[in-house]
Order: structure tokens, then C-alpha cells, then sequence
């Protein structure tokens, strides 16, 4: 159950706080370094769970949830420090809301659940370069955000549409 690749994992949650910490510091570039370490982390953990076939259901759980976790408190402390617009967090945190919910409750009725593909791992990073793009205040930052936020929620169908298809057919995970 424990392995290298969910112990990165565990360590993007201790990443949160420490993300919190340094943003409410008002260090908002250093707090997006941090942001980026938790994302090589990710990254780093996907690969070596895969490469040495240490893929586990705890750490195909807590992956995505650590992300979310990581993208819901970027999200807050961007819309309360006025660097993006409610509307905008209300759109990512109603999606990635939905995605941590959705997948818990699949989850627990026995369903199989959808890894994480090629769409959501784009999302993911084009996510991180709208936050580069706010936090170090480039233009056309906010336009490009709203055209995340679209693309993470044709994804997010994408992850509906195969989800159903999966339990469907009662294929493995």
C-alpha cells in the first residue's frame, strides 16, 4: 500500500499548508514555486508508479484528490486576494468539487473509476499556466483562464462519457 509514488503523493498534501502559508506571507510568486513543486511531484509519482508497476487503489484515490485539494486552495487564495474573479473560482471549484464528490461516491458503490488520461493531464497543465500567466500578471491572463475553464469541463464530460461506457461493459479499472 505504501510506496514511493504515495508518499510524493502524502507529500502534496503537506504542500497545501505550506502553499497557504507562503501566499498569505504575501510571497504570491514563491507561493506558484511551491505550487510547482507539488505538480513535479505529481508528475514524478505518475511516473515511477507506472515505470515500477506500483500503481495501488490508494494512491489511484489519493492522487487526484491531493490535485484537487492543491487546485481548490490555489483557486481560493487567487479569488480572495482579487487576482481572479468570483465567477471564474465558482466555475473551476463547482468542476473539480464535482470530480472529488463524484469519484468518492462511484467509488464507494463499487463502481470502477477512470484514471486519469491524456485530457485531464492537459487540463492540469494548462491550469498551471494560466495561474503563471495570473499570479505574474501577463496579458490576456484572464481570458486564457475562462479558456481553461471550458476545456476542463468538456474533460470532465469526456470522464462522464467513459465512466459510463466502463461500468457498461464491467470492464477492469
Amino acid at each position: 500500500m505504501w510506496n514511493l509514488p504515495n508518499v510524493l503523493t502524502v507529500c502534496r498534501f503537506v504542500l497545501i499548508p505550506v502553499y497557504l502559508v507562503v501566499f498569505g506571507a504575501g510571497y504570491i510568486k514563491s507561493a506558484f514555486f511551491v505550487l510547482l513543486i507539488a505538480g513535479l511531484t505529481d508528475v514524478l509519482d505518475g511516473y515511477i508508479a507506472r515505470k515500477r508497476n506500483l500503481v495501488t487503489e490508494l494512491g489511484s484515490m489519493l492522487d487526484p484528490l491531493a490535485d484537487k485539494l492543491m487546485m481548490i486552495t490555489v483557486i481560493l487564495s487567487l479569488v480572495f486576494s482579487q487576482m481572479i474573479s468570483w465567477q471564474a473560482a465558482g466555475a473551476m471549484f463547482l468542476r473539480d468539487a464535482g470530480m472529488i464528490v463524484g469519484s468518492a461516491i462511484f467509488h464507494f458503490r463499487g463502481k470502477k473509476t477512470v484514471p486519469a488520461n491524456a485530457m485531464g493531464k492537459l487540463t492540469t497543465v494548462l491550469y498551471y499556466v494560466a495561474i503563471l500567466l495570473i499570479v505574474f500578471e501577463l496579458p490576456y491572463a484572464h481570458a486564457y483562464l475562462w479558456f481553461v475553464i471550458a476545456v476542463s469541463f468538456i474533460t470532465s464530460i469526456i470522464y462522464i462519457l467513459q465512466f459510463k461506457l466502463l461500468n457498461k461493459r464491467g470492464l477492469p479499472s
